[in-house]
């Protein structure tokens, strides 16, 4: 999950990075069309000179000396324009120049726009040239690309703030139904109650799992029946034919073989009766049926049990090494925790070697019984129903998945892990 992101924060991504590269290309094209423009204005702003220092020459009245002497001064006095006699008229031209400027110490190139005008000046040509500074591309360029950045920087900040805003409001159904999913309990035996989201597709989506949730449970419904019903109807069979068994090896008329025969029957018969036992009690369990709680002292009520397997323990040699904090109380079924201690123990004293030893611990919420071994277990299979762990003690495998069922009825954690060639099985309370 580490990283994993959320679904919104990939489309931000993909518009932020579009985003960038449509402002980045922008660029060349702002300026483009700003030289255009600003070269356009400057055109039209050096006609109106060259027609203004025509109309305005034409008004003076001065001989010729003087007015070769103005025509000097004119030239040096003013930045930007040079008046020259011509022999022809000739029509406008515009041109582009660059050169240094040396207004200050820093010669600097500059760039210029210029009209090449022919006028008449008391019925005379003359070639008027005018020029104005220009500004310059890397200059326009850099404006232009931090005006860019400013707003991508404001469009990115708006979308983030819009993303958030706008997942919060309409993914908010999305999230209920998550969370009612979360919540959900097949046991509960009942259907989902959906909000109305008024979004088509959250609306589609809610139906659908409303149908698989109503499938499941039905299905699950006529599971837990079965195995309930079924275990029911086998268990006077069963005993029927322990007892018939039972007189069988009583019969003496029986030969040696015989008897071993029937004597062999008893191991099936025992395996199946326990089996059945065990999936009625799952069925009692998933249906509620233990609901009687109480104020259990689990520290007595396992050193009981410790004692009651004692000759269990004997007949393996396993030496039990016990740190049992005492006074320790739970509210739950008797009769469920008693099944737990016990098949915790029998799991541990069933698999564990020759001369093994059992350890088992409990403190104010935890509960740990631990046995001997060689190599971990698989932990995702273990809890399994019909699963067993090892072949050589074989067994119903439906212990640890009554432990995992009492766990989860009261919400209690169970945990397995292998340490120190010892199998831990942990309960938190």
């Amino acid at each position: 999950m580490g990283n994993m992101s959320k679904l919104l924060n990939r489309p931000l991504k993909a518009f932020a990075i579009y985003s960038l590269l449509v402002l980045g290309c922008s660029i060349p094209v702002y300026y483009l069309i700003v030289d255009y423009i600003w070269r356009h204005e400057l055109d039209e702003y050096n006609k109106i000179v060259s027609r203004r220092i025509e109309s305005g020459l034409n008004k003076l009245e001065l001989n010729d000396a003087e007015w070769s002497k103005t025509i000097s001064l004119w030239n040096q006095t003013q930045p930007g324009t040079t008046l020259e006699k011509a022999s022809i008229i000739k029509p406008d031209s515009i041109y582009d120049v660059t050169r240094r400027y040396t207004g200050n110490s820093d010669e600097e190139l500059e760039r210029y726009r210029g009209l090449s005008s022919y006028i008449r000046v008391k019925g005379k040509p003359y070639h008027l040239n005018v020029e104005i500074n220009v500004e310059e591309t890397h200059e326009t360029v850099l404006a232009i690309a931090a005006v860019t950045f400013v707003f991508f920087i404001i469009l990115l900040a708006g979308l983030v703030i819009l993303n958030q805003k706008i997942s919060i409001k309409v993914w908010k159904p999305f999230h209920t139904t998550l969370e009612k999913l979360k919540s959900f309990d097949l046991n509960s035996d009942k259907n989902i109650d959906f909000e109305k989201s008024g979004i088509e597709e959250f609306e589609e989506l809610n139906g659908v799992l409303r149908q698989l949730v109503e499938k499941n449970i039905n299905v699950f419904r006529q599971q837990k029946e079965f195995t309930e019903n079924a275990s029911h109807e086998l268990q006077t069979p069963l005993a029927v034919l322990k007892s018939k068994i039972d007189l069988l090896i009583q019969n003496e008329n029986l030969t040696q073989e015989q008897s071993e025969l029937v004597e062999s029957l008893n191991i099936p018969i025992s395996r199946v009766s326990r089996i059945n036992k065990n999936l009625l009690l799952l069925a009692k369990i998933e249906n509620r049926q233990f609901s009687e709680d109480e104020n259990i002292d689990i520290s007595e009520m396992l050193n009981q049990n410790i004692g009651f397997l004692e000759e269990h323990l004997t007949a393996k040699n396993n030496v039990v090494y016990t740190q049992i904090l005492q006074n320790i109380f739970l509210i739950a079924n008797r009769s469920l925790v008693e099944i737990l201690i016990v098949n915790l123990l029998l799991n541990a004293i069933r698999h564990n070697p020759e001369n093994g030893v059992i350890r088992i611990g409990l403190t104010e919420n935890i509960l740990t019984i631990s046995n001997t071994g060689d190599i971990p277990l698989d932990s995702e299979m273990l809890f399994k129903r019909f699963i067993t762990s090892s072949n050589n003690t074989p067994s119903s495998g439906l212990g640890l998945a009554i432990v995992k069922e009492i766990c989860g009825k009261y919400g209690w954690q169970i945990k397995y892990f292998f340490a120190d060639n010892f199998h831990h099985f942990s309960i938190q309370f």
